[in-house]
């Protein structure tokens, strides 16, 4: 037997069966295994070759950036040369047109030809000439005419000169001069030739002023002409090794300048990159990872024990919050309650894991709402903040307070809706009371009023009564003459009489329901009303004030103001208090001025505004700063000592913000005090009482 088993046949003696087990069992494996090194070996290979080709292709980059860089940097001085050049083009373009307009005097002009020339090292000499080739100013006193420039630069003139265009001129060598760049600009007066402005740039200076030194060392700068002839250079790092370099044309008029850069740096050696940077990198990158992987290890040991004491701090927070908390997702379905929100409805959370609307805790007799608000968070919007009430397990309601918004995840994708839930029972009862509390000061108050106006409310019934008395007494006497003497009953004089006692017993009538009205004690009811019925009704009380007082009142209400939803004692309330005050506040001041305005029109003055504004304006003594700073503060008053309670203008604010309102007041410019009020206009669908509704949107 092998030792694979496998039966081995007879072999002659002459043959033997090595040949057989090296075919059958020393092939296979052997091929098997090396197919499990073939990977190994490709990646060695792989990390070999990219060894032997980062380098090189390190070394080409690094020219090509070089070279790159070499470009840019001679771009940007071209454009910086050319830069300088035009400015002052255009400084000599200005001060040509001086001279042809004769703006300046002589000297000026001179000396801002001096100026800029000693301001600009590059600038040799700024010369005018005359019609004639004559100097008529320079910018020094070498005398100079236009014949003794170089020949090229007396041909740009001529060439300018007739183009009636400012040209260089081409640098030419002059073995007593350093070589010079002209610039002539020529003088016209409409079409009548007056002369030559010529500014002589050094050659030199341009390359030593306006290249900058960090760049003249590393490179060698050439400017050439069209020839390709050198006309200057710069070398102040050695002469260039012909590796990077480029050439930019100057885009001069009238001249073609070229400007050659030759880099001092040679190729990069790949060498000390193949040995130095393998070794730096392998060794980087082995740190590297070394460093990452610890980093990572304790990144995630770290990410674990904070993320349990996260867990458990937010188990023990979410489990002690009064606030109960609801996640859903964007079908509505509930994804997560907390044990607060479990204890307030009495279900446990296994029940309301999962759940869809309608929910156990809903109410029936709310149930439209809730559809409602449900359609509007499977739309996508919500409403932030809203009041309803919701139903425990044992068929109790209470009232509660919802704060809605987005669930985003980490990645800033809505995942569902969270809501905090707060149960408002205690508030609520605490609002009613301070409710009932504010109605009882309200009616003390309006007691008051009427016993401050009482003396006044007598003296105005005592008219009508005695003019009712004087009417049935004469009635009385023509009747009895008539009874004795029927000739002498006159039908005609009593009609009138009987009239006259009427109207005035209507009149008294009216005052006595007015008070009747303002002094009972009534729930808060709001119902539609118009601002001028509003006004209409509180006059006869204003006017019994404004009387005692000499004080004369006017009514200014506009036309088509729409109705108010309201509660009119309210608003009457808070209109007999403003006008008492403002009456009070005129005692002092001259009979004739005494006059107190109400006036009633849109809050913005449009015929489309939504508010109506109400303001009662006084001429009286103002109210000082001091004073306006604890206006509206509780048991703060005025008046002289047992006068008022200091609870006036605070019932005033709390009436008018309870109409979803705002009272302010202002100085009349006229002198005088001037309180406002706001009433939110009516709009169609608004129900008659505001506080009727289950569910209160905020």
């Amino acid at each position: 037997m092998s030792p694979y088993n496998i039966p081995q046949p007879p072999f002659p003696a002459t043959m033997s069966p090595k040949p057989f087990r090296r075919k059958f069992n020393l092939t296979w494996p052997s091929r098997r295994q090396g197919w499990r090194w073939v990977l190994p070996v490709l990646l060695v290979l792989l990390f070999l070759s990219t060894l032997l080709w980062l380098p090189w292709q390190t070394q080409r980059m690094e020219s090509s950036e070089r070279q790159e860089q070499l470009i840019a940097d001679t771009l940007w001085v071209e454009q910086t040369i050319r830069f300088q050049l035009g400015r002052h083009e255009e400084n000599l373009r200005l001060i040509a047109n001086e001279i042809v307009s004769g703006y300046g005097s002589e000297k000026r002009l001179r000396d801002r030809l001096v100026t800029m020339v000693r301001a600009n090292g590059e600038v040799v000499r700024i010369v005018q000439f005359r019609d004639d080739g004559s100097a008529a100013m320079s910018s020094d006193d070498t005398p100079i005419r236009l014949e003794e420039l170089s020949e090229n630069s007396r041909t740009t003139a001529e060439r300018a000169r007739k183009s009636k265009t400012a040209l260089y001129a081409q640098p030419a060598p002059d073995l007593a001069t350093p070589m010079t760049l002209d610039y002539h600009v020529p003088l016209y007066s409409g079409d009548t030739y007056i002369g030559m402005l010529t500014a002589s740039y050094s050659i030199s200076s341009i390359l030593s002023e306006m290249v900058p030194w960090w760049f003249a060392q590393d490179n060698e700068i050439l400017l050439t002409d069209q020839d390709d002839n050198v006309i200057d250079q710069r070398a102040a790092g050695g002469p260039g090794r012909g590796v990077y370099t480029h050439r930019r044309a100057l885009d001069l008029p009238g001249v073609t300048l070229t400007l050659r850069t030759n880099s001092v740096k040679g190729e990069p050696k790949l060498l000390p990159s193949l040995l130095v940077g393998s070794v730096i990198a392998l060794s980087l990158g082995l740190l590297w990872s070394l460093g990452a992987l610890w980093r990572d290890i304790n990144r995630r040991l770290a990410a674990e024990g904070a993320l349990r004491q996260q867990v458990a701090f937010r188990t023990a927070m979410e489990n002690s919050l009064m606030t109960g908390l609801r996640a859903r997702d964007l079908t509505g379905r509930i994804t997560y309650v907390n044990p607060s929100f479990c204890r307030m409805v009495g279900i446990p959370a296994e029940e309301l894991i999962g759940k869809a609307p309608p929910m156990p805790y809903w109410a029936p007799e709310a149930m439209n709402e809730y559809n409602q608000r449900f359609t509007r968070v499977l739309a996508g919007t919500v409403t932030p903040q809203f009041e309803t009430i919701f139903l425990r397990a044992n068929g109790e309601r209470f009232p509660v307070l919802i704060f809605e918004s987005p669930l985003v995840d980490d990645s800033g994708k809505q995942t569902g809706w969270m809501g905090s839930i707060l149960d408002i029972s205690d508030r609520k009862q605490a609002e009613d009371l301070n409710r009932r509390q504010q109605e009882k000061l309200q009616a003390s108050a309006r007691l008051a009023t009427m016993g401050e106006i009482a003396s006044t409310l007598a003296h105005e019934l005592n008219q009508p009564l005695a003019a009712i008395s004087s009417y049935t007494t004469g009635a009385l006497n023509m009747i009895q003459q008539g009874a004795a003497d029927p000739g002498k009953l006159n039908l005609e004089l009593l009609k009138p009489a009987l009239e006259k006692a009427g109207t005035q017993a209507q009149r008294a009538g009216q005052i006595i329901r007015s008070v009747h009205t303002f002094v009972k004690r009534r729930e808060p009811s709001r119902e539609p009303t118009t601002v001028d019925t509003l006004i209409n009704n509180v006059m006869p009380l204003v006017e019994l004030q404004a009387r005692q007082f000499f004080v004369s009142t006017q009514t200014d209400i506009d036309a088509g103001l729409p109705p108010v939803l309201a509660d009119r004692v309210l608003l009457e309330q808070v209109l007999l208090n403003l006008t008492r005050n403002a009456i009070e506040a005129m005692q002092g001041i001259a009979p004739e001025r005494r006059i107190l305005k109400i006036v009633a029109r849109r809050a913005d003055g449009s015929a489309s505004g939504q508010n109506v504004e109400i303001a009662v304006i006084d001429n009286g003594h103002g109210i000082p700063a001091e004073v306006a700073e604890r206006l509206f503060s509780p048991f703060f008053s005025t008046k002289a000592e047992g006068m008022g309670m200091g609870m006036g203008l605070n019932i005033c604010r709390t009436a008018v913000e309870f109409h979803g309102g705002k009272l302010v007041h202002a100085d009349n410019p006229e002198g005088g005090t001037i309180f406002r009020f706001t009433l939110p206009a009516l709009t169609e669908g608004v129900p008659a009482d505001g506080d009727s509704a289950i569910i209160r949107e905020t």
